[in-house]
């Protein structure tokens, strides 16, 4: 017998906790595979989501299972992952349990084992430690190129290099606000980046689109996401936010450089949503699953022309809308016969997704690649989608010990 008490699981834990500081990140595979073998556990991986987000690929290391790389869409650890919920399958020798890898509410994948048998205090015990095993890979990550190299699954331009450098998690989920966001084509991007940051009761995102490809795109993008980080955290409001963009752009390239963008920032205690618009399309409010208008509104001039003041559009969300924001390049596109992709198109393929999926990672993922097969599973410019749902909730309780 095992004992998976709730003190035997503390001091498991405990080593893990214990050993973290100073373990080497090729040394996390096998003490994870020894923690789970004290509860009985065998045949563990570690699968971490590639940068296209199509398939969960296996990390390989010392006493860890590597298997094939299992497809986000259509797996039991896809499943898993995409709704942050654990997965159990029963199998001739026992059952195998496929646990979400959470950073915060962000998946970095899932990490999968088989027992003889589950009862409570293993799903306590393991849901656990896959917190534990999250933190650590997210840690170690910046120590080694490991993870980066089996996330990989073609090759990867210097542009697109930079600009995932630059990124914030693709995903956050609280009780007042979720996002996720996802850059195409994901191993060649240039221009295209997104970024956010929760401060507080207000969320503020921003998407970016440098003009150009290659690295004279993505050396522009770094500038622009760079001086916008800047400026919101001198906690200016979003017109001195884009000014500030704007004389880093035009000081840094000139006259004949700029960078449409959007900057926003929703209050997620009331709803209330403030967006400067600065060339990008119109982002489409959805409400009940179903797209509702777009958040039309006055636009300024692309960050890099000098601009007057940019007008501020404001609206209150109602609790469970959801605001998709994308770039040109998402549109402008042309579909595999020739014409142009259009709103139109894209209104009605985030109503489909809407209805099919549920979550804003899976919707903006699902979202992402039906359009790119739509297009002829190519395409000649960057393309950014970013889904913001406001949920109204409270957080308070989760700073609150029972």
């Amino acid at each position: 017998m095992v004992d998976r008490s709730e003190g035997f699981g503390e001091r498991l834990l405990g080593v893990l906790l214990d050993r973290a500081h100073e373990m080497p990140p090729q040394l996390i595979a096998p003490l994870i595979a020894e923690e789970v073998a004290r509860v009985g556990g065998r045949d563990v991986s570690i699968l971490l989501q590639d940068y296209g987000q199509r398939v969960l690929v296996p990390l390989a290391g010392r006493r860890l299972f590597v298997g094939e790389p299992e497809p986000i869409g259509d797996s039991h650890a896809g499943t898993a992952f995409l709704y942050a919920t654990p997965v159990e399958v029963p199998q001739a020798d026992g059952v195998r349990m496929y646990l979400p890898l959470l950073d915060g509410s962000d998946q970095v994948g899932v990490m999968a084992l088989t027992l003889d048998t589950v009862d409570d205090d293993d799903r306590r015990l393991l849901r656990r430690l896959a917190g534990l095993v999250a933190d650590m890979l997210v840690t170690k990550h910046s120590y080694t190129d490991q993870f980066f190299q089996t996330r990989r699954r073609e090759p990867m331009s210097v542009a697109a290099e930079i600009q995932w450098s630059l990124l914030p998690p693709v995903a956050m989920s609280t009780p007042q606000v979720a996002v996720a966001g996802i850059l195409e084509p994901a191993y060649s991007v240039a221009g295209d980046s997104f970024d956010y940051a929760l401060n507080d009761d207000i969320l503020h995102v921003a998407t970016i689109d440098a003009m150009g490809h290659g690295l004279d795109a993505a050396t522009m993008a770094t500038v622009a996401i760079g001086a916008y980080r800047h400026a919101r955290r001198a906690e200016v409001g979003l017109s001195e936010i884009y000014a500030f963009m704007d004389r880093a752009i035009a000081g840094q390239f000139g006259p004949e450089h700029f960078v449409t963008a959007q900057m926003m920032r929703l209050n997620v205690a009331t709803g209330h949503l403030q967006r400067v618009n600065a060339g990008h399309p119109a982002p489409l409010l959805i409400r009940n699953h179903q797209v509702v208008r777009q958040l039309e509104s006055a636009t300024t001039l692309p960050v890099g022309f000098g601009g007057d003041e940019p007008r501020l559009s404001e609206q209150t969300l109602q609790v469970g809308d959801r605001v998709l924001c994308f770039t040109d390049g998402l549109i402008e596109e042309h579909e595999a016969g020739g014409k142009q992709f259009g709103v139109e198109q894209l209104i009605a393929w985030v109503n489909r997704i809407e209805h099919a999926e549920k979550g804003v990672r899976a919707v903006v993922r699902s979202l992402s690649h039906a359009l790119m097969e739509e297009r002829g599973g190519t395409t000649s410019d960057d393309a950014t989608l970013f889904l913001i749902e406001w949920r109204g909730g409270a957080a308070d309780h989760l700073a609150t010990l029972e």
